[in-house]
Parts: C-alpha cells; sequence; structure tokens
C-alpha cells in the first residue's frame, strides 16, 4: 500500500520498465482505456483535484504502445484535468485517427461544445458515482441527459462503486444510448464469481444496450501486487466474456491513477492469453468490438 499523501504531493503511477508480453497481439488492436497526464505546462491540472500523479503525456502512452503492438486506442479523459479536455484531443490530433476519446462534460454543457467534441474524435461522455472522487452524480439526471448524447452520435461510459450495481445498474438501462461500464463495474474478485454483485452485474450485461471494459483485473483484487498473474480479476473478465462476447472491450487503464501499486503492463497484456484464449475471442476483444463501438475511420 502506498504511502498517505496531501493533493500535492506528486506521485508516479507507471512503471518505465515493463516485462515483454507472451503474446503478439493481432493487427489494430485497441487499448480502450487510458488516461494522458500533462504536460502541466501545457495542460494544467484541475485545481480541486484530490491527487497529484505524476506526468504521463501522450508521447509516453504513443511509446508504450509501439512496444506492446497496440495500434488503436480510447483516451479517456481524468479529473486530474477537470472540464478541459485539450489534453486529451490534443493526443487524439496526434494519433491521427487511431487514438479517439472519451469527455468530460457538466451536465449543462452547450449543444455546441457538445457537436464540437464529437466533431473532434469524442466519442463518449463519462460520468462517476465514485465515492472517493470528486464531481460525482445522480443517476436519474445522467440518463436524462443521454436524448443529448444521441443527437451528436456519442454513448455514455460510467464508472461505479460494485455495490451500486444494484440501484444505478438498472436505471441505466433506461438510457437513451449505449452504455460503456468501467473496469467491470469495481466488483470484488476475491469473493468469486457467485458473490450478489458479480452476479447482478452479469444479468445487467444481459441487455443489449451495455457494454463493458475488462480493465482492472489489477483492480479488482484487494491485495494484488504486480506479479501475481491478477487470477481472480483474469477469471472474472473471461466469464464476462463468455457472457457477452460481442459487448467487451479491453483496456490498459494507463497511467494507473489512484491504485494501491504499480502494474506491468506487459504482464497486462499477458493475462489476455486466459481471458480471451482463443484467436477468434481475442480479434473480437481487441478489433472487432471496440470498431463496433467506438468507430475508427
Amino acid at each position: 500500500m502506498r504511502e498517505p499523501t496531501t493533493p500535492e504531493t506528486v506521485v508516479k503511477t507507471y512503471s518505465d520498465s515493463i516485462s515483454q508480453p507472451s503474446l503478439t497481439l493481432p493487427a489494430l488492436a485497441c487499448d480502450s482505456h487510458v488516461h494522458v497526464f500533462g504536460p502541466r505546462i501545457r495542460f494544467p491540472y484541475a485545481p480541486k483535484r484530490r491527487n497529484t500523479p505524476a506526468e504521463a503525456p501522450k508521447e509516453a502512452l504513443f511509446a508504450l504502445h509501439r512496444r506492446l503492438g497496440i495500434a488503436r486506442c480510447v483516451i479517456v479523459q481524468s479529473v486530474t484535468h477537470g472540464y478541459d479536455n485539450s489534453v486529451v484531443e490534443d493526443a487524439i490530433v496526434a494519433g491521427a485517427g487511431n487514438y479517439l476519446g472519451v469527455a468530460l462534460v457538466p451536465l449543462d454543457v452547450s449543444a455546441a461544445e457538445l457537436r464540437r467534441l464529437a466533431a473532434r474524435g469524442f466519442r463518449a461522455v463519462r460520468f462517476h458515482f465514485m465515492k472517493h472522487l470528486a464531481g460525482g452524480h445522480e443517476v436519474n439526471d445522467v440518463v436524462a441527459f443521454t436524448p443529448r448524447l444521441a443527437e451528436v452520435g456519442m454513448h455514455l461510459q460510467v464508472h461505479f462503486e460494485s455495490e451500486l450495481v444494484h440501484t444505478v445498474g438498472p436505471r441505466l438501462l433506461k438510457s437513451a444510448v449505449p452504455v460503456v461500464i468501467d473496469h467491470m463495474g469495481r466488483v470484488d474478485a476475491t469473493k468469486g464469481e457467485q458473490h450478489e454483485d458479480f452476479s447482478a452485474l452479469m444479468r445487467l450485461m444481459e441487455s443489449a444496450r451495455m457494454h463493458i471494459k475488462l480493465s482492472g483485473i489489477d483492480r479488482i483484487e484487494s491485495t494484488a501486487r504486480a506479479g501475481s498473474g491478477y487470477p481472480q480479476g483474469v477469471r472474472l473478465a473471461a466469464r464476462l466474456l463468455r457472457h457477452c462476447p460481442d459487448r467487451c472491450v479491453w483496456g490498459l487503464d494507463w497511467p494507473h491513477p489512484n491504485h494501491t501499486h504499480i502494474p506491468d503492463d506487459g504482464e497486462l497484456v499477458s493475462a489476455l492469453t486466459r481471458i480471451a484464449p482463443t484467436p477468434e475471442l481475442l480479434e473480437r476483444l481487441l478489433v472487432i468490438n471496440p470498431q463496433a463501438l467506438y468507430r475508427f475511420a
């Protein structure tokens, strides 16, 4: 466990030294969940942030993806930068069509700004219901907002704590647009497949409107450490992929903010051999599903 920090303590959240993955990814493989931070001289951090991650600029992300054989990516705006989505927009431009974005906006965002973001390569807007993060929303307000996303061709991405799957989850079924759930609903993998939270998540995923990110195998094991292989997180990810193979995407969650440890990104890629153990499943998870959901050019 990391030592306690103040909001101004700069914390390095990713490693520059990673293992070599045990598999070669398919052409056009997509990492569907990362963030970028800074450089702060161009893209200042939000004044009211609760922590200060070290800079993780687009150049570091691009280099990581080249090393891992990842060709496409979806960058998710972080609360570290608040509602100023320019850091992600800059990376989208530099990505030359292979990098798209998910924005953060207030519920009263203007129609003109939503249209502008959609035109600039943002495919979704993200809202969270996490107690440890500032700026959470009420789910009914978010669902009421979704017709505005439909007007500009965006979908909804949500991040919630596992117990909220029983209350927030059913309300999301009323969304006017597809819904993408972050990090496997943050279920506790140590409690297994039969736990009520994971069972409720599986029921929720029976709806064709719901999609899920098989990211965070390293987050949902409460005692996990790099080098462990994250077997409990892998088990739940593989189960979800078997359950709804057409509506799962995958991501590293680099540079791993708000974490208990620094994962090895090579190890996270290697875990795909157990999450998607056949070439057909791997192609669907990394290429076919992201293309359908995010509409790369």
